[in-house]
Order: C-alpha cells, then sequence, then structure tokens
C-alpha cells in the first residue's frame, strides 16, 4: 500500500529535505504535495486527497496549529492525521498541537527512521507499510 503526503512549510528548503527523509525512509509514498502555508494547503485539500499531512507550526498567512483548526471544523478534513514537525518542541506546544488535533509531532531535526515510524504510528500500518487489520485472506471476501 502507497500513500498521499502534503508537506506545509513555509521553507521550500525544508519542504524538500522532508520529501527527501520520508522518501529514504522506507515510507510508501504515491504522490507528494507541497504548501508554504495553511493556506495553500487547504487549497491543495481541495484539489487532491491526502492521507497524512506534515506540517510546520510557524508560518505566514495561517500557521500550523490554524491549520489544525481548519481541518477540525471540515467533516471532509477532521480524519485525516496530521503530524506537526517543528523546532518547538516544549511539552506546551506539543500538547497544545494534540488538544488542537495533531496525532505525531516530531523535532526538527529528525532521523529518517523517526520519521518512519511516527507515519506508520499515525496512519496504522506496520513495517511492511501494509494495514495492521489487513489480515484477512481475499480470497474470502463475498463482494
Amino acid at each position: 500500500m502507497s500513500f498521499n503526503v502534503l508537506i506545509v512549510d513555509d521553507s521550500a528548503a525544508m519542504r524538500a529535505v522532508i520529501k527527501k527523509i520520508v522518501s529514504i525512509s522506507g515510507f510508501k509514498m504515491t504522490h507528494c504535495f507541497e504548501a508554504g502555508n495553511g493556506l495553500e494547503a487547504l487549497g491543495q485539500l481541495k484539489c487532491n486527497w491526502v492521507d497524512v499531512i506534515i506540517s510546520d507550526i510557524n508560518m505566514p498567512e495561517m500557521n500550523g496549529l490554524e491549520l489544525l483548526k481548519a481541518l477540525q471544523q471540515d467533516p471532509l478534513y477532521e480524519t485525516i492525521p496530521v503530524i506537526v514537525v517543528s523546532t518547538e518542541g516544549s511539552r506546551e506546544r506539543i500538547e497544545e498541537a494534540q488538544r488542537m488535533g495533531a496525532r505525531g509531532f516530531i523535532k526538527k531535526p529528525f532521523l529518517p527512521e523517526e520519521i518512519r515510524h511516527v507515519l506508520h504510528d499515525v496512519i496504522g500500518v506496520g513495517n511492511d507499510g501494509e494495514y495492521q487489520s489487513d489480515q484477512g485472506n481475499a480470497d474470502e471476501c463475498d463482494f
């Protein structure tokens, strides 16, 4: 199984780094979309389905916490898991992001294994990249 990812960061260089790290981590990614802030991210979501969002906190126009709030207010987007990636790793900031709906938090800088582990955990897949509940036999389906 492969996933669509949206990376939201105001730094194009950081978006490229995150995309590269996700790729080399072994996480199975079909498409990687990018946005420079929360408003651009919402625009990307209008045009593209994503399975997970990786977002910075500090961005102009609409920051990561404001993006989380906007996602939680939209029934179409509220179930998309969001992982916050930030240099701000205080307990208060992590708890604030979680209260706003973040499912994971990664402090910059990070290792490829760390991001793959959090992505798998948040999406609910095992080390093989397959959903943990996908243990049944496809031949047994009755549809």
